[in-house]
């Protein structure tokens, strides 16, 4: 619709508002938000802060910079609308007022033909221009309302709005334009403006879901483009109208409510989004319930609230085990749900109701009855069955079972099954059937979660289960077990160690005597008595065995009955052997060096005995009387009560290998002795008390065994190498014959050499190799007559003695027979000359196998008659042309 006009008039600087009544003529048709016009407030300092504020808040509101906004939408009535905007100091408190009158604009924009010539005229603000003299007054600024244009007009387009002009047009050539989106920006060309006229018109339907509003800027040049105008701003607001439905967020919308809520529980909310404007009419919406399935125990189980979408429960009586869902028809309508003008839209809404704990589990009997073997442990001996009429595999319907009586030691757990809900009577420890022949349980069954308020478990909730044990054969026992004894070593074989015998737990049951028998005895140390048990050794018992660990020795037995099945059980001995003085000492290591000289020649040995305390250390160490030679070189000093120290007691020992006997003595009682031989290798040594006469150790310490594997080692080696020269040398010389002498398998003159096979026809198969390998067998008489003879062939002439060829000629002669082939073919008086091919190897006259080639070149006699090839067919022709067609 056309913009309003405003006008002030400029007053000298006063603070408050330059004038008392401001007029402004607006559209009928006001919006919320929509701004009216801008009240202009003086401040002669500058530095007041100043709170506008409206009369009619409800309707009308002043923003901080005295633009005056409308707060709701409203039609305005025809008579002019006042309230009054008032101004006041935020420190001073001091109060200024101004009444504001708005008057309607008469009539709608596009109405009529006559209504659209009456086209408002917006006029550039006045300005003082610089190259004018006398001062001129200058507009005070200020907001152009809004331009309301309708959507989905239709037209007739182009739709004129506003005219732009400025008073500069009556001396001046002006051309206006607009620019912003709408205009030259995208989306462009929707607002054209004619730039002589000014005239700003519409060129198409506008949609306000799309672009709500349109803010354009007006510009005025003149015709060499120099701004001859301050630009304005224009704001073009679309009105919505009513032309989108609603549309829920979702088509169903699930939802679940607890069987027997109240009146009044919330259940869930719906929601529908409208296009439209939200604020005005066409985007209010309005919910309500269209229908309910089913419509038991009430059609109304149920409302929503209108304007939140919110369903609560209306009534009581939901109850899972009838109605286990619901299904709602939920209508939206805008235009706040008036039925007649509104727009509306459906969805479902499911409500399942969900289950509480308001049926409590009951046993399908009152008693349950099982067996069990004895001494059988996670074995289900009862099965308890219940019934719950809760929604199944949830906490009100799951069961938990537990023990009221009849169990004080715990040997029975009861589990649930998870798909059948069943309880499983399971045992957990074992049961001897000679302490307890039957047990007798009290159970009680209960959810997950507890029953609902108001409801008690029923009797049906507690049962007994009766469960008898079974007999069974048992495995004997061996007591004490593991048993164990102490023992000296050294036992003999034969003797009487102890009696291990077992116990059979079944004292009901008819069996014999017990067997027993061995069944580990690492050592083969012990023997068991079948009958009684008795223990005897069969070997001597040593505690320095690899077999006893810390002193301890174990066998096992095996104790069996005769029972159906039967039975038998196993026992440990453990034998403790205590340790006697029954291993000498010995010295360690077996083998030292040492200096030739006195300094340094320190050895330090200990000694070694398998025997514990006290029949072990300290040890006493000496040298023997004999030889004397030992105590005259060496002397020997314990250091400690294992270690002593062996030393030259000479100045000087000549280098070499020396067995040193030692004795040692332990401290047992009574006390046991050895000689043990040190090997001592004697050598010279530098200042650092090093070896350096290696050679002399090394061959001192290597044994005769060690020095003959190295001398086999060494001549294998040389043989091996011995042996490839030779093979080098022979490849060489083969590689060398080959080289001079071509293999007779390999010579190209008498061979036929088989490149490929292209499968010729028969006749080219009939043919004897043998001729052309081997001449010289054919019988004499198969030898061409001479008249017949090749042009190619030899002629024939006493033929020199060439020396022949054997089949595989050595290598060491192949000089010699180059040279005797030489000489024959000098003294040959029928050889061809000198500069011809010399023929050193000769392999007959002729060829009973006939020429190869039967196709001379024009060179070799122009006598032969080719004619013939042109009969041969078109693969020939050409060599009919080359050799058929005469001279040319």
């Amino acid at each position: 619709q056309a913009p309003i006009k405003a006008t002030c008039e400029d007053l000298s600087c006063k603070t408050g508002f330059p004038e008392d009544v401001h007029s402004a003529v607006v559209s009928r048709s006001v919006h919320g938000g929509q701004p009216l016009l801008n009240v202009r407030f003086r401040s002669c300092d500058g530095n007041k802060k100043i709170h506008f504020g409206s009369s009619e808040p409800e309707d009308f509101r002043v923003g901080e910079d005295g633009v005056v906004y409308a707060e709701r939408s409203f039609q305005l009535s025809a008579e002019p609308t006042e309230f009054v905007v008032s101004a006041q100091d935020k420190e001073t408190q001091e109060e200024w007022q101004m009444r504001v009158k708005l008057t309607p604009e008469p009539g709608f924009t596009g109405a009529s033909e006559q209504d659209q010539k009456k086209i408002e005229d917006i006029v550039f603000p006045w300005q003082q221009h610089k190259h004018s003299s006398p001062l001129k007054r200058q507009k005070r600024d200020w907001v152009i309302p809004p331009i309301n244009l309708p959507e989905n007009s239709r037209g007739p387009f182009p739709q004129e709005l506003v005219r732009i002009r400025s008073d500069r047009d009556k001396s001046l050539s002006l051309r206006y334009s607009v620019t912003g989106p709408g205009a030259d920006q995208p989306p462009t060309g929707i607002f054209i403006i004619n730039p002589i006229s000014g005239q700003l018109s519409v060129t198409k339907p506008l949609d306000r879901e799309q672009i709500a509003s349109f803010h354009l800027r007006a510009h005025a040049v003149d015709v060499n483009g120099n701004q001859v105008e301050n630009p304005i701003d224009i704001v073009i607001n679309v009105i919505d109208m009513n032309d989108n439905r609603p549309e829920f967020l979702h088509q169903v919308w699930n939802g679940t409510v607890p069987e027997g809520s109240k009146p009044g529980t919330y259940v869930m909310t719906v929601t529908a989004i409208d296009a439209d404007d939200p604020n005005a009419q066409n985007g209010m919406l309005r919910y309500r319930i269209l229908s309910q399935a089913p419509s038991s125990p009430s059609p109304n189980m149920f409302t929503i609230n209108n304007e939140t979408g919110d369903i609560i429960t209306v009534a009581a009586g939901l109850d899972r085990e009838k109605v286990q869902q619901y299904t709602l028809i939920i209508q939206a309508t805008d235009m706040e749900g008036n039925p007649t003008y509104g727009l509306s839209n459906t969805a479902t809404a499911v409500i399942t109701v969900t289950d509480v704990n308001d049926n409590p589990p009951e046993f399908t009997a009152m008693t349950f009855y099982g067996e069990v073997p004895e001494n059988r442990v996670d074995v289900i001996v009862a099965n308890l069955t219940v019934t719950d009429k809760d929604q199944p595999h949830t906490p009100a319907w799951n069961a938990l079972y537990r023990m009221t009586g009849g169990d004080p030691t715990g040997r029975f757990t009861i589990l649930t099954d998870p798909n059948s809900n069943d309880g499983l009577v399971t045992v957990v420890k074992p049961i001897d059937f000679e302490t307890n022949r039957m047990f007798v349980l009290t159970v009680a069954a209960e959810n997950q979660v507890p029953l609902a308020k108001g409801i008690q478990h029923p009797p049906q909730s507690t049962a007994t289960v009766s469960i008898t044990v079974i007999d069974v054969n048992e495995s004997p026992y061996f007591v004490p077990n593991p048993k164990l004894i102490r023992q000296e070593e050294g036992l003999l074989a034969g003797s009487m160690l102890t009696t291990f015998t077992a116990q059979d737990p079944d004292r009901y049951m008819q069996q014999t005597s017990l067997r027993y028998s061995k069944l580990s005895d690492p050592a083969n140390w012990l023997k068991i008595d079948p009958v009684n048990g008795q223990i005897t050794t069969t070997a001597v018992l040593d505690r320095e065995s690899i077999y006893v660990q810390n002193n301890m020795y174990n066998a096992t037995f095996l104790a069996s009955d005769n029972g159906i099945p039967p039975m038998s059980g196993t026992g440990t001995l453990q034998i403790y052997l205590l340790d006697i003085n029954d291993n000498a000492p010995q010295v360690n290591p077996k083998e030292a060096t040492t200096c030739e000289t006195l300094q340094p020649n320190a050895i330090n040995i200990t000694a070694v005995d398998p025997d514990i305390d006290p029949n072990a250390g300290p040890f006493a160490f000496e040298l023997p009387d004999t030889p004397a030679s030992i105590k005259r070189n060496w002397t020997i000093v314990r250091i400690s009560g294992d270690h002593a120290q062996l030393s030259l007691r000479i100045r000087f020992l000549e280098a070499g290998i020396y067995d040193v006997p030692i004795v040692i003595t332990d401290s047992g009682n009574p006390h046991a002795s050895s000689t043990s031989v040190l090997k001592v290798k004697v050598c010279q040594c530098d200042i650092n008390g090093d070896c350096t006469d290696v050679d002399r150790i090394v061959g001192a310490g290597l044994g005769t065994g060690a020095i003959i594997a190295i001398l086999l080692c060494i001549i294998i080696l040389l043989i091996l190498v011995l042996m490839f020269v030779v093979w080098m040398k022979r490849r060489d010389k083969e590689r060398q014959a080959k080289q001079l002498l071509i293999d007779p398998e390999d010579d190209v003159r008498d061979n036929i050499l088989k490149y490929d096979e292209e499968g010729g026809g028969e006749e080219d198969q009939d043919y004897d190799l043998s001729q052309l390998q081997q001449p010289d067998t054919v019988e004499p008489d198969a030898i061409k007559p001479v008249g017949i003879r090749r042009l190619d062939e030899r002629p024939i002439h006493a033929e020199p003695q060439y020396p022949v060829r054997s089949a595989a000629p050595h290598p060491g002669d192949i000089g010699d027979f180059i040279n005797e082939g030489l000489k024959a073919a000098d003294n040959d008086p029928t050889a061809p000359p000198y500069d011809s091919l010399l023929v050193f190897d000769y392999e007959g006259s002729g060829s009973t196998a006939g020429s190869l080639s039967s196709l001379n070149s024009s060179s070799s006699g122009g006598e032969q008659d080719y004619d013939y090839l042109n009969d041969w067919g078109p693969r020939f022709k050409k060599l009919a042309d080359m050799y058929g067609g005469g001279d040319d």
